[in-house]
């Protein structure tokens, strides 16, 4: 699917520091943050990543919308990193401001955005997460942009009502341009079980959002993309800045999935 050139894309996660609005922003440290987000750029172009997803991880506790400050401040990173990229560049603003990761991205220039719970609902440790599809429609109508949307379907960190399947096939109605399909937590493996029942229930392509290794990436031969984060990082640590040698290995690793030229 576009923005991704390649069959099976590597999309790695710049994790941003906190930023204004959150509880745990360190007044004065925007440079700062812009300069962490430069570097994990940089490593994951010279790793080989295929596109990178910038999200607000640092933000936590999060509000279910982000406060306008977050927005306007990510507005600024996420238009210096599209400027500095080679690769498409996403937006997930947490935790789960499509809205906003929308509006982000077409200010900016970014490709895709990445929306937690785009449809239905879920059970979070922000209370109950409501779905967004038809405003995330009309909002890419409005503003004019071919943004695509990737929807997590059992969105971690969360509690689902119905099973995967249903899930999926409910995410599928509602006209995302891809699934994502995660491990219970950030970091924490996706069962190659619920990628192949997403996979066998929907059309759309189907990505792995959690908890992809090395050792264990070739288990998810049959995934569309692959998003990763933690394994990314020096010594595998969330908040470690990005390793460019465990970029490099996790990506010729997915190279070999693909099909032959």
């Amino acid at each position: 699917m576009k923005p991704f050139a390649v069959e099976k894309p590597l999309v790695g996660m710049i994790h941003l520091r906190p930023l204004p609005g959150s509880v745990n922003y360190v007044r004065g440290s925007v440079h700062a943050i812009v300069d962490a987000a430069l570097y994990d750029l940089d490593a994951l172009e010279k790793g080989g990543a295929d596109a990178v997803l910038v999200e607000s991880l640092g933000d936590a506790p999060y509000a279910v919308a982000a406060p306008r400050e977050t927005i306007a401040t990510m507005s600024v990173i996420v238009d210096r990193l599209v400027k500095k990229a080679g690769i498409p560049l996403g937006v997930n603003v947490l935790r789960n401001d499509g809205l906003g990761s929308l509006a982000i991205a077409a200010a900016a220039g970014a490709s895709f955005v990445r929306v937690n719970v785009f449809c239905g609902v879920a059970f979070a440790d922000q209370g109950l997460i409501e779905g967004q599809a038809r405003d995330l429609h009309w909002l890419r109508r409005d503003l004019g942009t071919d943004t695509r949307i990737l929807a997590d379907v059992h969105v971690k960190h969360a509690a689902h009502l119905t099973s995967i399947e249903e899930a999926a096939i409910d995410a599928c109605r509602n006209r995302p341009d891809a699934l994502i399909v995660t491990g219970m937590a950030t970091g924490r493996r996706t069962s190659p079980g619920d990628l192949q029942a997403v996979k066998s229930a929907v059309p759309l392509p189907v990505f792995v959002g959690s908890g992809v290794r090395i050792d264990n990436v070739s288990t998810y031969r049959d995934a569309d993309g692959f998003i990763a984060g933690t394994s990314l990082k020096e010594e595998g640590a969330v908040a470690a800045p990005v390793d460019v040698e465990r970029v490099r290995a996790l990506a010729d690793a997915i190279a070999s999935l693909r099909s032959p030229e």
